[in-house]
């Protein structure tokens, strides 16, 4: 091995570590406890955060030898610009690389001890690390909430459409309820509910909308594609980043959609776009898709094509429109009720 690609495996390596650590300030609210403090030795940070003082003098030390603190006085720290990208709110908030490259260490584990036999236990491995399911709701938001907003919302005719008319929004595998929160604060007649298996995520998705002021248009509740009862027909169903999740039940899955929606209703599937190309995955924006499809095959999914989607739409009697974003690394596609 040369010199040269030892050094540039050992920065990488450093890069995981580096992540390592800031998850650990995340989960534990350690970043958010010194950004209220302003200042802190490791004492007042324990127990401001209810953490175990000995586990926060080691953090701190190495939050510190990665530059995510600085030692403002003698054993008393303080974020730094960039430890502070890190905190959960802040535009831009660096959290979702956190909790998403812990949980991707999660995922090549289990692959790696999975891959002999060939075993996939499906969905229930992303709640077998505690501290990372309450995060995967928050991180996915972080990465893909931006992006509704201001690209794909404006971009597919379907919702104004929708809010124009007070429209029912149904979101499917709603998690954390991140999307149907935000169609609702940028479409201010859209009402809307939201289904998903976890509770927890049902817990945040109905704390957050309270937050945002939107829980008087938009709800959430436990529930799947396969038991799920709404008083109306739906205007819109979404399933965000979901239909993978039970791509081997699509035949079923496309049925109920348009069992459910009115006859002028809209189904919107926003998915990751796998490339035909495999020489694609070698440019850096798709390096995570080829990484997470691993992760979706030890839950039993892969990803898929919009083509794909497309023609499930017209199996079912509706027409279909694909729309691309992200220089065609996103894919929205929507299936209209003809006639």
């Amino acid at each position: 091995m040369s010199a040269e690609l030892r050094q540039e495996v050992m920065r990488r390596t450093q890069g995981a570590l580096f992540m390592n650590i800031a998850y650990i300030g995340v989960v534990n609210h350690l970043f958010v406890g010194l950004e209220s403090l302003g200042q802190a030795s490791v004492g007042q940070l324990a127990g401001h955060s209810g953490m175990d003082e000995a586990y926060v003098n080691r953090w701190c030390d190495s939050a510190y030898a990665f530059e995510l603190l600085d030692e403002v006085d003698t054993d008393r720290f303080a974020l730094t610009e960039l430890g502070r990208l890190f905190l959960p709110d802040v535009p831009g908030s660096l959290m979702p690389f956190a909790v998403s490259a812990v949980l991707g260490a999660h995922m090549a584990e289990r692959a790696a001890g999975l891959m002999p036999s060939g075993e996939r236990p499906g969905e229930k491995v992303l709640a077998e690390r505690q501290t990372v399911l309450p995060w995967f709701g928050p991180m996915l938001e972080g990465m893909f909430g931006p992006f509704l907003e201001n690209e794909i919302i404006s971009n597919v005719p379907a919702y104004q459409e929708v809010d124009a008319r007070q429209g029912l929004a149904v979101d499917l595998g709603c998690g954390n309820g991140w999307y149907l929160r935000r169609l609702a604060q940028r479409l201010p007649n859209l009402r809307g509910v939201g289904l998903d298996g976890f509770d927890e995520n049902i817990k945040q998705a109905n704390g957050l909308a309270e937050r945002d002021g939107t829980a008087g248009r938009i709800g959430f509740k436990t529930g799947d594609i396969h038991h799920f009862a709404i008083d109306e027909a739906a205007d819109l169903i979404a399933m965000n980043r979901a239909l993978h999740h039970v791509w081997d039940q699509k035949e079923n899955v496309f049925r109920i959609m348009k069992e459910h929606l009115k006859p002028e209703g809209v189904v919107i599937i926003w998915e990751p776009n796998w490339p035909k190309d495999r020489a694609l995955l070698r440019e850096p924006g798709r390096r995570g898709m080829a990484f997470q499809n691993l992760s979706e095959h030890v839950q039993g999914n892969h990803f898929l094509q919009p083509e794909e989607i497309a023609a499930e739409f017209e199996k079912v009697g509706m027409q279909a429109e694909i729309f691309l974003f992200g220089e065609d690394r996103e894919a929205v596609v929507v299936g209209r009720n003809k006639g």
